[in-house]
């Protein structure tokens, strides 16, 4: 489902709605022209150099782009900003006392704020992609600063070449990387307030510590993954804290024993962080197993194309009998890339089956559309619920409801991707707690990063989250991640929710933000990645506007001189906005943007 069409019913702001901020995220914003025409300079990192050294940065670089996109300056119920991305550990330097701020940059990041006239969304990185300045090196280099897989071991990733660190998601401010963390950030927040009134009045947002969740293995293609799931923190003091938190939820353990089923456990020190798949490996208990199932819920996920709506609904039917509505419309970007006449990527389904109550035995699932010419089978599968003594269930086969193949309605498609049959389910409910006590973890880091961002002086109405939402994608497996907490409506800070894809145009997404309680966001990376349909980047920008939305952040120009950008092309750079770049509709946005700036 989109939007339709700007139109003369589409309802307009009232004269008393702030405008609508569009802040793209610019990068290269330290270099400056001077450093391209001297050829003794190299590379980027040598230019941000030279730059700083001379009190240059690229507001000139940036001014005219702005310019390009909304000629004249900001005005009108739709207005061109920018984003500034700080990247609070990339912040330091190497001095003989030590590591210390940089203030040199720290002035001119200020400088270029002040200089450029433009309402400005302003990025504190802290989280895992802040790794581009020398102390990274050292932070790695010390456990204590890390999340840790099931071996005790900081997981080794990557992304698209970037580099990744897996800092900490505990809040201890005795650790190294959180004492940088939270100083810089109250160092950097004061500069900000130090700034002239009309400097700070243009202030839109303030977007705390990044995309803030927990890490698994394959980080760059693995958030689909459901067998063989590796995740964090396994560090003996985040399993410390998990005991702590499982004493807070439960009180005592004859409480968590009766609600577990866990009698042998005799004190909480005892409960294991579960990490083992009971397949394949000796468990010293139950207790141990873990894997993408044990939580107790099954996803039946898939997707269909239906482009002329003939599929009034879907429902799962569990042995032969109707159970519940499967709900659509999550983003299915892979789908939209790989088949040439899916023309909308919120193609997906999903349906989470909680088979805790079930006994153990075989089941049979299936997906069936409603139509016009009766129940029509999108697809079925098996699965076997089992015991904790993990002997196979001797039951019949399961019935199935009678339905025709859906493949007789023509031109619609369809495919279902989990469960794979005859997938095996073992319930652990210590692993249903670790994945709570994860989730909680990931919150009380942004919780503690808010409340220090307030405490230096930081206006509550700036400060927004960076976040991801897992769920919209109907095969990421959210439980790699870890983080619905940090997405509950009723959150002290002002939701920043990335959106790409299908989700910048979804009819899934703007139920998930009804159905939280979520309003006056902001979208703080932002691209449709679409090219099949003409004005399906406009659209995406009228619905956010429609819905309310602080600001959206297109993802990505830059200002890099030509000279110091590398020519390896991936999956971030195939989103650079400039009128002559197709790939994943990038041109089409770019136009978008400096059409809906008219306003």
């Amino acid at each position: 489902m989109v939007l339709a069409a700007p139109s003369a019913t589409t309802p307009k702001p009232s004269p008393d709605t702030p405008p609508f901020i569009i802040a793209p995220t610019v990068e290269g914003l330290l270099a400056c022209s001077d450093a391209e025409k001297d050829k003794s300079v190299a590379t980027l990192a040598q230019a941000q150099a030279y730059c700083q050294q001379r009190k240059q940065n690229a507001a000139p670089a940036l001014n005219s782009l702005l310019n390009t996109l909304e000629p004249g300056g900001p005005r009108g119920a739709v207005q061109i900003g920018y984003t500034v991305t700080l990247q609070l550990l990339a912040l330091y330097r190497r001095t003989p006392q030590g590591w210390e701020l940089d203030q040199a940059q720290v002035d001119n990041w200020m400088r270029l704020i002040t200089d450029v006239q433009r309402p400005v969304v302003i990025y504190l990185s802290a989280g895992h992609f802040d790794t581009t300045g020398p102390l990274t090196d050292e932070l790695l280099a010390d456990p204590r600063n890390l999340m840790a897989m099931r071996d005790g071991k900081a997981p080794q990733l990557g992304y698209f070449g970037y580099r990744i660190a897996p800092y900490t998601l505990r809040t201890d401010s005795s650790l190294p990387v959180n004492r940088y963390r939270f100083a810089a950030l109250d160092t950097v927040a004061k500069r900000i307030l130090a700034l002239p009134q009309p400097v700070r009045q243009r202030i839109v947002a303030v977007t705390l510590a990044g995309e803030l969740h927990h890490l698994y293995t394959d980080f760059e293609n693995g958030m689909g993954r459901h067998q063989e799931v590796r995740v964090t923190d396994y560090h003996p003091e985040s399993i410390a804290e998990f005991r702590r938190w499982l004493a807070r939820e439960y009180r005592t353990i004859d409480q968590y024993r009766s609600a577990t089923g866990m009698v042998a456990l005799r004190s909480f020190n005892e409960v294991p962080a579960p990490s083992r798949d009971i397949r394949k490996e000796a468990l010293a208990s139950y207790a141990e197993h873990y894997d993408a199932y044990a939580d107790g819920n099954l996803p039946v996920s898939g997707w269909l194309w239906d482009p002329k709506g003939a599929v009034r609904r879907l429902q799962v039917y569990l042995n032969g009998q109707p159970l519940a509505d499967v709900p659509r419309g999550f983003n299915r970007l892979d789908v939209y890339r790989a088949v040439p006449e899916i023309t909308d990527p919120n193609v997906g389904f999903r349906y989470e089956l909680d088979y805790r109550s079930l006994a153990p035995g075989r089941y049979r699932a299936q997906v069936i559309a409603d139509t016009a010419q009766g129940p029509l089978e999108v697809a079925q599968t098996e699965f076997v619920v089992m015991g904790r003594d993990q002997k196979t269930p001797r039951s019949p086969t399961p019935p199935s409801a009678s339905a025709r193949p859906l493949k007789q309605l023509p031109g619609v498609r369809a495919w279902l991707d989990l469960p794979q049959p005859p997938q095996d389910l073992y319930y652990n409910p210590v692993a249903r707690d670790w994945n709570r006590f994860r989730s909680q973890q990931a919150a009380s880091f942004l919780a503690e990063f808010h409340r220090r961002a307030l405490a230096a002086g930081l206006p509550a109405k700036w400060l927004f989250s960076h976040q991801i939402v897992p769920r919209a994608n109907s095969t990421w497996n959210p439980q790699l991640f870890a983080m619905d907490d940090t997405l509950r409506g009723d959150a002290a800070w002002n939701h920043g929710l990335n959106m790409y894809g299908g989700m910048t145009d979804s009819a899934w997404m703007a139920g998930y933000l009804a159905a939280n309680g979520i309003r006056g966001y902001g979208a703080p990376e932002f691209h449709p990645q679409q090219w099949k349909l003409p004005d399906v980047a406009l659209r995406s920008l009228q619905r956010h506007q429609q819905a309310g939305a602080r600001f959206v952040s297109p993802y990505y120009f830059t200002v890099v001189p030509p000279r110091f950008k590398g020519g390896e092309e991936h999956g971030v750079n195939r989103m650079e906005l400039s009128p002559g770049n197709t790939k994943d509709g990038s041109d089409q946005f770019y136009r978008a943007i400096v059409e809906f700036a008219r306003q």
